[in-house]
């Protein structure tokens, strides 16, 4: 379930200093953000798709750590980010 190139690029924009800033971590989260909550809607409908179930939990935990890494980092700009994608944490 790959983002469409028109998605990634808004996400990108937005969350990014300029449109070739994929690498920065705030980034990255809202990419993950964005798969995650595509995979869940996904499995909703579908429960028996295991393989997606594994992927979700992949990427969960990725996202897990780029939220520490850049709590540690920049405690403001975590605070900021899971304001604005509406994430528990």
């Amino acid at each position: 379930m790959a983002l469409k190139k028109e998605e990634k690029a808004e996400i990108v924009k937005q969350f990014g200093k300029d449109e070739k800033d994929t690498g920065n971590t705030k980034v990255q989260i809202a990419l993950l953000t964005k798969e995650i909550n595509d995979l869940n809607d996904h499995l909703k409908e579908n429960k028996h798709d295991y393989s997606s179930k594994r992927a979700l939990f992949v990427k969960v935990g990725e996202r897990s750590s780029l939220l520490s890494y850049l709590d540690r980092a920049d405690h403001a700009a975590y605070l900021d980010l899971i304001k604005k994608l509406n994430i528990r944490k």
